[in-house]
């Protein structure tokens, strides 16, 4: 990403319950927006790099989620696959709250 600051709301933070992930669509991107159980809040891409399917359909324990479609599991914080049949990291961008804003740093 460039070091250039595009920072996008993409949704309200108590729109997303705590342990907890939610769709957004802002740029024409499918993203996915995570509230960890520490307070801490992520964002990844929401499709699977493996086949098509949607994250925020699967299942979110601690800092994986797991795809509904094959079960591949990927670290929210990084968006490091975390073994088969992920061979592709999920994209991930930063998160910062500003009030009851979630921003969103996304390419310009």
């Amino acid at each position: 990403m460039s070091g250039a600051d595009n920072w996008v709301r993409v949704a309200a933070a108590s729109d997303v319950g705590e342990g907890a992930a939610i769709p957004v669509e802002v740029n024409g991107l499918s993203l996915a927006i995570y509230h960890l159980a520490d307070g801490k809040y992520y964002c990844t891409d929401n499709i699977c790099t493996h086949a098509f399917a949607l994250l925020t359909d699967g299942w979110l324990e601690g800092t994986t989620i797991e795809c509904p479609l094959h079960a591949g599991q990927f670290d929210v914080c990084t968006g490091k696959g975390l073994g088969a049949p992920i061979e592709e990291d999920l994209k991930t961008f930063a998160v910062k709250v500003e009030g009851d804003d979630v921003l969103v740093n996304l390419p310009a």
